[in-house]
């Protein structure tokens, strides 16, 4: 070893533990710095440049504007959208039978879901259906929370039966409000 050369300095047990970065440690992290900002500064350049040639095209490397499954871009669009939760009930109101089974399931269909209150709305074909839904109504909402989630579902709302469905015919006046309408 020479004079003019500088002897090595033994690492200090605060270098060893990386306390405070040193000078060249400084610059390497500087320098990392000043490459992300000027590689950030490029890619805005280039997508000027596209735009300005006629639109904007995918490049040699992945980017926001290629392809994507159909299965991805489903799911990026529900995570955007923020439909996570009405997606998974609609996929429990497809899957109704096996949740609540044939039985049930021949007697009671799921309507609708209000998300603000959080409540299912489940129409049945008789009175007594719905008398045996109501019943049922806290093993079902314990077993929907389970598959979609806690506190998905927090009320089930059961329906008897609706009145007979308005026909609309040859003999019917449109605009009539029924049997009472004076049609004139």
């Amino acid at each position: 070893m020479s004079a003019d050369e500088p002897a090595e300095r033994p690492e200090t047990p605060a270098a060893k533990k990386g306390a405070e970065p040193s000078g060249v440690d400084l610059a390497r992290v500087a320098l990392r710095a000043a490459k992300e900002q000027a590689r950030a500064r490029g890619d805005a350049a280039q997508q000027k440049k596209q735009a300005r040639r006629g639109g904007l095209r995918s490049g040699a490397r992945a980017d926001g504007r290629d392809p994507m499954a159909l299965g991805a871009a489903i799911n990026r669009l529900l995570t955007e959208r923020g439909w996570e939760t009405p997606a998974a009930v609609g996929g429990v109101m497809g899957r109704w039978p096996q949740i609540v089974g044939e039985d049930l399931a021949n007697h009671c269909v799921p309507e609708k879901y209000d998300e603000d209150e959080r409540v299912l709305i489940v129409r049945c074909d008789s009175t007594a259906w719905a008398t045996n839904l109501r019943l049922l109504a806290p093993q079902l909402v314990a077993r929907l929370n389970e598959d979609l989630g806690h506190g998905t579902v927090r009320f089930l709302k059961v329906n008897g039966p609706g009145g007979p469905p308005r026909r609309y015919g040859p003999l019917r006046a449109p605009g009539s409000t029924g049997p009472g309408d004076t049609y004139g």
